[in-house]
């Protein structure tokens, strides 16, 4: 007969202290994070505001914002910058929300809106709105919209098969991003000259010639989606351990999944409506903030900062950094393409799979 096992040593109070210094200083820590991307996106705005091809000082730029006429400046930073910059933190925050939601939830960095569908599905609509019916504006916005919440929905339905499985989801968006890139590249191709220039400006992601149209639409899915995410933040978290353990810690698994789905892509679709598909602005978001918050907590709000501090960076060095001037979904694609490479390189070489 075999001796007994030697029994575990009991927990005690030092363990506990240690314990609890741990999530101590990663709270900590997650607050110095959020509160440093907090700062850097309000510093980036007001530098957004003051510099260009002319630059206005804090004076001048704080009254316009305030409402007050300033010659030259109230059209300038009032009329041009403001929107542009208010639209570029908006729709940064919403894809950094909506990017990370989806990949906490299918435990994969990949399953971005930008790879699983959601994103093209709203480009291709947008694509025949503006081609095929020589729409422009709002109604090009609410095809990309509705075409988005389809997408999505179409996606969780084919997926759905006693649960959804997070492999099965990525896989069917993956071939539903190729459906529609295949769909916008016909359309495009059988375009007129002017279309096909607006078309094209659109899909590329570009924040140009901003108004107050089309940022308020962007900014009430903000207020309305956001704190259904963060009230959700904590089951959002115990998705990502897997169904099983969510539901052994009381998850409501499919009604959670659904709410979250929804909020992600409202914010998504409109953000998409209004800017463009910004290329991998969704995607990077989340790994960024991983790497800077740690784990062991909510990504939701550090995602979103980086994302609206992605999308600012990215649009005013498109319009100042380079000899000509490129749009913000042309900067952010240079920088989001190598990094995908990398990560399925990486998930490749250490054995594992979508």
């Amino acid at each position: 007969m075999s001796p007994p096992a030697p029994a575990l040593p009991a927990a005690g109070p030092a363990t506990a202290r240690a314990v609890a210094r741990g999530r101590r200083g990663r709270a900590a820590r997650r607050r110095l994070i959020i509160g440093t991307l907090g700062a850097l996106v309000a510093a980036g705005f007001a530098v957004t505001l003051m510099a260009g091809q002319t630059f206005y000082p804090p004076g001048d730029v704080l009254r316009v914002v305030l409402g007050e006429q300033v010659p030259g400046a109230s059209f300038t930073v009032g009329r041009l910058r403001l929107p542009r910059a208010v639209l570029a933190v908006a729709a940064g925050f919403a894809f950094g929300l909506g990017g990370v939601t989806f990949q906490t939830m299918l435990r994969n960095p990949l399953a971005s809106p930008d790879i699983i569908g959601i994103s093209s599905g709203a480009s291709a609509a947008a694509a025949v709105a503006i081609v095929v019916f020589s729409l422009g504006g709002t109604q090009v916005s609410v095809f990309a919209i509705a075409s988005a919440l389809a997408v999505a929905l179409l996606m969780y339905v084919l997926a759905f098969r006693d649960g959804v499985v997070g492999t099965r989801l990525i896989l069917i968006g993956i071939g539903t991003a190729a459906i529609g890139d295949s769909v916008t590249s016909y359309v495009l191709s059988r375009a007129g000259e002017w279309d096909l220039q607006e078309a094209t400006r659109w899909l590329t992601g570009s924040l140009n010639g901003t108004t107050w149209e089309q940022v308020l639409p962007t900014l009430a899915a903000l207020a309305v989606c956001t704190p259904v995410l963060l009230l959700l933040a904590r089951d959002l978290s115990a998705l990502g351990l897997g169904d099983d353990t969510a539901s052994a810690l009381g998850v409501r698994v499919e009604r959670t999944r659904i709410a979250v789905i929804v909020a992600a892509v409202g914010l998504i679709a409109f953000a998409t409506a209004a800017a463009g598909p910004i290329a991998f602005a969704a995607f990077l978001s989340g790994p960024i903030a991983a790497r800077l918050a740690g784990t062991g907590g909510s990504l939701l709000v550090p995602a979103g900062l980086v994302g609206a501090l992605l999308v600012l960076v990215a649009d005013f060095a498109g319009q100042f950094a380079f000899g000509t001037r490129y749009p913000v979904g042309v900067v952010t694609g240079v920088l989001g393409a190598p990094y995908l490479v990398y990560l399925i390189v990486r998930t490749n070489r250490a054995g594992g799979s979508l």
